[in-house]
């Protein structure tokens, strides 16, 4: 098994998607994507893909062992679901960067769009530059971090993921508060930083997480 190379102007993304889950190759580089959606899906193997431009809507989504890389930018929900692997995005990514993923790494060089890391459940995201708004609504597990500047209401109604920011927040969502930074965050943030191939000093970072005020009903928050 080599390497294979599929050009998009010639074959659907469905024919693609079909040998990236039976590949007869160990590693593939996409040509022409032209921002078309869901570009590897479903990739369960641990393959290689290069994926040559810009890719649409939900590239990489439900990725589970796969290394795959975006030489561009890409649309909304970019390994969304992912469950193990890594996705690589070189430029910016649109809203909803790793939504509801359980694991693996997602690194995006560039900036993301709001809710970046929603309902994020394991997965570890670093991001270059900065996140819109509603970033780590609802995140559960894993840790985001954020090189650049956060916009408003970060973690929102956030469970147990750890955030790092080095920039600054325009404000913070229901129940997230910022904690202290620790020797093992220090530790942590250097593995991930290292890990996405940012010589970021963890030093720079502030941590936020959930304040634990949403875990238990109260009756005075009935309506």
């Amino acid at each position: 098994m080599g390497a294979l190379t599929v050009d998009l102007q010639a074959s659907s993304v469905r024919e693609l998607n079909a040998e990236l889950h039976t590949p007869t190759a160990t590693s593939y580089e996409v040509l022409d994507p032209k921002g078309a959606h869901a570009i590897a899906a479903g990739v369960h193997h641990p393959i290689d893909v290069q994926v040559r431009g810009h890719a649409g809507y939900y590239c990489a989504g439900m990725n589970d062992g796969g290394a795959i890389t975006v030489h561009g930018s890409v649309g909304t929900g970019v390994a969304e679901n992912m469950m193990s692997g890594t996705v690589r995005v070189r430029g910016d990514a649109s809203q909803s960067a790793g939504a509801t993923a359980h694991g693996g790494l997602l690194v995006i060089e560039g900036s993301a769009s709001m809710r970046c890391g929603i309902s994020m459940k394991g997965v570890d995201i670093v991001v270059g530059g900065d996140i819109g708004p509603m970033s780590a609504f609802m995140a559960q597990a894993g840790r985001l971090v954020v090189c650049g500047d956060a916009g408003d209401d970060l973690g929102d109604s956030i469970y147990e993921a750890r955030i790092y920011v080095r920039g600054k927040v325009g404000s913070l969502g229901a129940d997230c508060v910022e904690k202290p930074v620790r020797d093992e965050h220090r530790a942590e943030l250097a593995e991930l930083l290292a890990a996405a191939g940012l010589d970021h000093e963890p030093g720079e970072f502030r941590r936020f997480g959930s304040a634990r005020r949403l875990y238990h009903f109260a009756a005075h928050n009935t309506y």
